[in-house]
């Protein structure tokens, strides 16, 4: 099964091969209000620090919390004015009203629900707003040559999928974190964008994610060269805006 730790032996990686997010959203964001010098933002699971970055260039005061100590180090290394938290979301001990932001980059789905949506209920201010968002690799509607040989691979496997409900799902994550009833939606977006990648690019990407094999990764990066050496990726992007609920708030 994937294993939630598993960017923390790739952390290098990460930080040089996942993609940014797109810049629609943070300009969606900005227009929202979101990137407002001097708010108080959470950044939990942040990784090597790709939304951290663009919070703190907006002028938001951020804390990371991130529960690889190899990926802390790197948000520590990269941008030392941000305070990092080595916890998992779910053991967070922080100030009740501590944040006007909470965001879940492309993590949101490592995390127990139940336990963290109580806690960032607490955390944020009574105005608070929990923004949630993700890249998905791979857009169904775009059929190609290399996406062709990666369903091939996938449909290989015989080991059980995750289980829950679809992580790169923009509307079953919007089910699921509205399910305890202490945030509700009040605005989602999508976004659809492509990238040019090489057969190294590809594998380095590749090995980031949490439920491919060090083989099928391989077999990844030999399906570029043999595509003639660099393929056109389409992904999409999702971000759903969340606010507490009047009974949360009561």
């Amino acid at each position: 099964m994937p294993d939630p730790m598993h960017f923390e032996a790739h952390a290098e990686d990460y930080a040089r091969a996942r993609p940014p997010y797109p810049d629609a959203l943070w300009d969606d964001l900005r227009d929202l209000g979101m990137l407002t010098p001097g708010l108080r933002a959470l950044d939990l699971g942040a990784g090597t620090g790709q939304a951290t970055s663009r919070l703190l260039a907006a002028g938001l005061r951020v804390t990371a919390v991130e529960p690889g100590p190899q990926l802390a180090a790197q948000i520590r290394t990269s941008f030392p004015e941000a305070p990092v938290i080595v916890s998992r979301a779910e053991d967070l001990s922080l100030p009740a009203g501590s944040f006007d932001l909470a965001v879940a980059a492309t993590s949101i789905h490592w995390m127990d629900l139940d336990v963290v949506l109580p806690k960032v209920r607490r955390l944020l201010s009574p105005s608070g707003v929990l923004l949630v968002w993700r890249n998905v690799f791979g857009d169904p509607d775009f059929r190609t040559p290399f996406r062709d040989r990666i369903v091939q691979i996938v449909a290989e496997r015989t080991a059980p999928p995750r289980p829950g409900p679809d992580a790169q799902d923009c509307v079953a994550t919007a089910a699921a974190l509205t399910e305890t009833g202490l945030f509700r939606v009040v605005d989602t977006f999508t976004y659809r964008w492509s990238i040019d990648l090489d057969e190294h690019e590809v594998r380095a990407l590749f090995t980031t994610f949490s439920d491919w094999s060090l083989d099928e990764v391989g077999r990844a990066a030999d399906a570029v060269r043999e595509l003639g050496g660099t393929v056109l990726e389409h992904y999409s992007s999702w971000l759903i805006v969340l606010r507490p609920t009047v009974a949360a708030t009561a």
